[in-house]
């Protein structure tokens, strides 16, 4: 084989980029030198099968000089790379396209890649259970890089539009807002190209798009007077055929699920809100203005309300507010399990809303896996999947309410808005969410942060009372020190007397041990509650503390 000198030199210099590279763009967000601002990706669908064809322009924007660009992209076969409109040379690994960046590039500039092959993840190819071919994104936590040429990492957001040809038959739904949708006559066939503009900044793992024979049911404009980008929230769920009977189900409360959010934080985010029957691993997944629902819930008919607002408090939390990295994931499914929580309060009234409450307490004190070993910020877990667990949703959602219980409702929502406003359309970390709370009470919140979120488990309790001759009722709160430690908590106890009156007291918890007389002697005490309003993430266990 005869090969140029030139072309020779050309190469090593590439390969030594590569080796140079493999340090780059890792999980930190201080080694970002490229940031993405907009991403502009076509892909034409097969009519069967999972063979794509892309082509994916990225806006990138540099405030040092470097002179390599990593883009990630597995296994797919790249065609060409184009800097600013001119071919490049580019280094292809099974995981990652390595560009030489020129040093006269200017600090935004473009990248073109085109590319095909089969997709194997992050873009879900497969038959319907009636035979029919489906496409459906599905990138959390970094699997957009199966089929998006991107910076696959929460704090690489971008603003993206979506082109997509596909079979006639397909309906197609993307982020953001539709601009175009024409049929093509293609020498042999007929196509359908669909144009969608997601105009706010998401991170990779909620760029999505679903091409499959969908029908489309309008639950119409919602939230009037509640929207960031336009008067009314549209709303509309798309299911397969044999599944339209069951519409609306759950969905008729999507309008007040978002106008309750809205009301409670900001107005909505996004250009609308689909709902979708998909091909997704998870139960939900709550892809910006396009949630997508796993198959099987309905054809099980056993959609739920609680999911619909998990996923749709997602799009202030979690989408429009990302966590930076992934060990602080709690801040997007913490507060999602909350806030469906904090629905159901608003639709069904305070019992129903503690026996939720009770409900996540008990799932996390049950658990001997997660939560008595792990912290909620658990960065030492490498295995992203495995930090979807009762520390990231259950206690995360508690450690919200412990918050909210202590400094109250006006104060704990006007530090929500601080932090949602404060970080809308970027990300944040956990210290920010402290400072909003901050800001808004003028309290230092690092042991109650540290305690909760940076150590696991939770008090280890044994409350009881008594009546003491010539010293009254007594209370006696024993704390163990288990596999835990200590914590420093405020326990709520009620107590009841015998002539219907009833008493509210807060009782500071830190070693091991807190007696306190409650009353004089001759007091017809009949009962004391233990946080009768399920207020603290604590386990009320026996005298006798469980084996490690």
């Amino acid at each position: 084989m005869l090969v140029s000198m030139r072309v020779v030199w050309r190469v090593i210099g590439i390969l030594a980029i590569v080796a140079r590279a493999g340090q780059s763009q890792s999980a930190t967000p201080s080694d970002l030198p490229f940031r993405p601002v907009d991403y502009d990706v076509r892909i034409d669908l097969p009519d069967s099968g999972a063979t794509i064809n892309g082509d994916a322009t990225l806006t990138l924007t540099s405030a040092v000089v470097v002179d390599t660009l990593k883009l990630d992209l597995i296994k797919l076969h790249v065609q060409r790379v184009d800097v600013d409109r001119r071919a490049a040379n580019f280094a292809r690994t099974d995981s990652t396209i390595v560009i030489p960046i020129p040093r006269n590039t200017p600090s935004r500039f473009t990248v073109r890649v085109v590319y095909d092959g089969p997709v194997t993840d992050g873009l879900i190819a497969r038959r319907d259970s009636a035979g029919r071919w489906t496409y459906f994104g599905d990138n959390w936590p970094n699997r957009a890089r199966y089929w998006i040429p991107s910076i696959d990492r929460p704090d690489a957001k971008a603003t993206v539009s979506w082109t997509v040809t596909a079979p006639p038959t397909q309906t197609i739904v993307a982020n953001g807002k539709l601009v175009e949708s024409r049929i093509l006559q293609m020498a042999q066939q007929r196509r359908v190209l669909s144009r969608w503009r997601e105009s706010k900044p998401i991170a990779p793992y909620l760029m999505v798009i679903a091409a499959a024979p969908l029908t489309k049911l309008e639950l119409g404009e919602t939230a009037c007077g509640l929207a960031e980008l336009a008067r009314c929230v549209p709303q509309s769920v798309y299911v397969a055929p044999e599944q339209r009977n069951i519409l609306p189900g759950a969905f008729a409360e999507a309008g007040d699920i978002v106008q309750f959010y809205a009301s409670l934080i900001a107005p909505f985010p996004y250009e609308k809100l689909a709902h979708l029957q998909s091909e997704t691993r998870y139960g939900g997944m709550e892809n910006a203005s396009a949630i997508f629902y796993a198959d099987a819930l309905f054809h099980r008919n056993a959609m739920s309300e609680g999911l619909i607002a998990h996923e749709t408090a997602h799009q202030w939390f979690g989408d429009a507010v990302t966590e930076r990295t992934w060990p602080h994931v709690w801040l997007s499914e913490g507060f999602a399990t909350y806030f469906a929580a904090l629905y159901t309060q608003h639709a069904h009234g305070d019992s129903a809303f503690r026996a939720e409450i009770r409900r996540l307490r008990d799932q996390v004190v049950s658990d001997t896996v997660v939560a008595r070993k792990r912290p909620v910020i658990d960065t030492t877990e490498t295995d992203l999947l495995a930090l979807l667990n009762v520390n990231s949703y259950q206690k995360g959602a508690l450690v919200l309410h412990m918050l909210r219980s202590d400094v109250g409702d006006s104060a704990f929502f006007r530090a929500l808005r601080d932090y949602y406003s404060t970080h809308k359309d970027g990300n944040a970390d956990t210290d920010d969410l402290r400072q909003s709370f901050e800001r808004v009470t003028g309290k230092d919140w690092r042991t109650f942060f540290n305690q909760w979120l940076r150590r696991p488990g939770y008090p280890q309790l044994n409350v009881t009372w008594s009546d003491v001759p010539q010293q009254g009722t007594v209370l006696k709160v024993f704390q163990f020190w288990g596999v835990f430690g200590y914590f420093e908590v405020t326990l709520p106890v009620v107590v009841l007397y015998t002539d219907g009156t009833r008493r509210s007291l807060k009782i500071p918890v830190a070693g091991n041990e807190t007696t306190l007389r409650i009353d004089a002697p001759g007091t017809q005490v009949q009962q004391v509650l233990v946080d009768p309003d399920a207020t603290l993430l604590f386990w009320n266990m026996p005298k006798l503390a469980p084996p490690d």
